[in-house]
C-alpha cells in the first residue's frame, strides 16, 4: 500500500485529489494540508511514501517543503504539482531533491501513475517543463544571494533576515546588493520580481 500525503491549498483541488486516489487501489491519502508549514509535522506524524505537493503554498513555498521534508524525511518521496512553468523552479525542484515534477493539468491516470513511479523509486519530469528548464540560463545568483532574497520577498526586513540566517546585518545588506548588481535591477524590490519571474527564489 503506497502512503500519500497531499499538500493542496485550493479546498476544492484538494478534496478532488483525495476523491481522485481514494479510488485507486494500493494508494491510501493519510494526510492532506493546506499550506508549506504543515507538510513536514504532518509527514512525521503519518510517514507517507509520497508526498504530492503543490509549488505554490502559503507559508512556504512547495519546493522549500520539499527540501525540508527530504531533511526530515528521506524515505518519502515528492511530486511537485505546478501550475506555472517558470524556468528555474525546476532545477530548483531537482535540486531539492524532488523526484516528479509535472504540471497540474495532467490527467488524472497520469498522475496516479506518476505517483506509482515515484514510489517505485524512479522520477518523473515533464518533457515540456524539462525542455523550458533546458533552454533557461541558470541562476547568476550564490546559494545565500539565493536564501537571503527569498526571505526578503516575504516581507522580512533585513535585520530579521540575518537573525533567521545567523548572519550580520551588514552581511544581508551585502548580499542583498550584490543580488540587485547581478540582475541588473533597480532595486531589491525589483530584484526579487526578476528573480521570482524566472523561478531562481
Amino acid at each position: 500500500m503506497t502512503r500519500v500525503l497531499i499538500a493542496e491549498d485550493m479546498h476544492l483541488l484538494r478534496e478532488a485529489l483525495v476523491e481522485l486516489l481514494s479510488l485507486e487501489d494500493g494508494i491510501e491519502v493519510v494526510a492532506q494540508v493546506a499550506s508549506g508549514a504543515q507538510i513536514v509535522p504532518a509527514a512525521e506524524r503519518e510517514r507517507p511514501d509520497v508526498a504530492v505537493i503543490d509549488i505554490d503554498l502559503p507559508e512556504l513555498d512547495g519546493i522549500t517543503a520539499a527540501g525540508a521534508l527530504r531533511e526530515r524525511l528521506p524515505s518519502c518521496r515528492v511530486l511537485i504539482l505546478t501550475a506555472l512553468s517558470k524556468p528555474g523552479q525546476l532545477r530548483r525542484a531537482l535540486d531539492a531533491g524532488v523526484a516528479g515534477f509535472v504540471p497540474k493539468d495532467i490527467r488524472p491516470a497520469d498522475l496516479v501513475e506518476a505517483i506509482r513511479t515515484v514510489a517505485g523509486g524512479g522520477q518523473v519530469v515533464d518533457p515540456a517543463l524539462a525542455l523550458t528548464a533546458l533552454q533557461a540560463p541558470p541562476s547568476p545568483l550564490t546559494q545565500r544571494e539565493t536564501e537571503v532574497l527569498r526571505l526578503s520577498a516575504t516581507g522580512a526586513q533585513p535585520l530579521e533576515v540575518a537573525e533567521r540566517l545567523f548572519l550580520t546585518y551588514g552581511t544581508v545588506r551585502n548580499y542583498l546588493a550584490s543580488a540587485v548588481t547581478k540582475l541588473d535591477a533597480r532595486n531589491r524590490v525589483d530584484a526579487i520580481r526578476i528573480a521570482t519571474e524566472a523561478g531562481w527564489i
